[in-house]
């Protein structure tokens, strides 16, 4: 076999490879995929063709008297002409327009094909869309995607906590001596400074009486070890402490109510009534 025949048959089995690899992982898809999918993926694959044959057909454009070439110029002029639709230079004169801009006239050319078959293309794809994600309703909009993504959250965090999610609304007092001392060890690292190692008040609020700025309560005390008091000085622990610990923290606050230190600061805020455990809503 000729060499020049041989490595033309080389580089069509390289570019054959090539656009089934491609092909391949295109559709190497789950089989949950939605219809939306497929046509995207259908889309990718024509593309993917199309440019195979481009391929196929420059590579051997850069030899003279190549009949390949030759073939590919032809059927690429006149690809051209169609899809532009243009005025020969030497026409132009016939379509000229009577409307005179300071010397500018203008031409009255076609819009070209290639535009219009790509807007006749976005209507068809416009249709398929709107069928597909608002009367059938195979497709999940945005909305309906984030909340899936939302649940699978709240699933993937209450498995990092061994199936309890604790924030404001779950928080409940802890009673055992372990999770009393995490508290009180991680509220004399950070929260003394402010509220005294006995929770007497300093800078902050006294924490042993009856007596809350914010509502008393685990809930409220949680919320605002997680939120903070900027306006305060009190800052934001949410991204210091884990929910958990925030709890353990909140616990231990209230285990100082009654102990009454004796350089306890007056008190400040509202009475907090004995009553079930609620949010503050002030």
């Amino acid at each position: 076999m000729h060499p020049a025949i041989q490595n033309k048959k080389n580089q069509f089995k390289k570019v054959v490879i090539m656009f089934f690899s491609a092909a391949s992982s295109t559709f190497g898809q789950t089989p949950e995929m939605d219809m939306t999918a497929y046509i995207d993926n259908a889309a990718i694959l024509f593309f993917l063709l199309v440019l195979v044959i481009f391929v196929v057909l420059f590579l051997n454009l850069d030899k003279k008297g190549n009949e390949w070439g030759v073939a590919f110029k032809t059927a690429f002029r006149k690809l051209s002409n169609k899809l532009i639709d243009a005025a020969p230079v030497a026409k132009e004169e016939d379509i000229l327009l009577d409307h005179d801009y300071d010397g500018i006239r203008e031409l009255n050319n076609n819009l070209p094909p290639w535009w219009k078959y790509l807007f006749y293309a976005t209507i068809i794809f416009a249709v398929v869309y709107l069928l597909d994600y608002h009367i059938i309703g195979s497709g999940k909009l945005q909305e309906a995607e984030y909340l899936e993504e939302v649940k699978l959250a709240e699933l993937e965090k209450a498995n990092m906590f061994g199936g309890k999610i604790v924030d404001e609304n779950t928080a409940r007092i802890l009673t055992e001596a372990s999770d009393l001392l995490a508290g009180q060890t991680t509220f004399n690292k950070l929260c003394s400074a402010c509220h005294g190692t006995k929770g007497e008040g300093m800078v902050g609020p006294n924490l042993t009486d009856d007596y809350w700025i914010h509502g008393g309560g685990i809930k409220n005390v949680f919320l605002t070890i997680k939120n903070g008091v900027l306006e305060k000085g009190m800052i934001s622990w949410k991204s210091q402490l884990t929910p958990a610990q925030m709890e353990e923290v909140g616990s231990y606050i209230l285990s100082l109510r009654g102990t009454n230190p004796s350089n306890a600061k007056p008190p400040q805020g509202n009475l907090w009534s004995e009553k079930p455990d609620s949010l503050n809503v002030q």
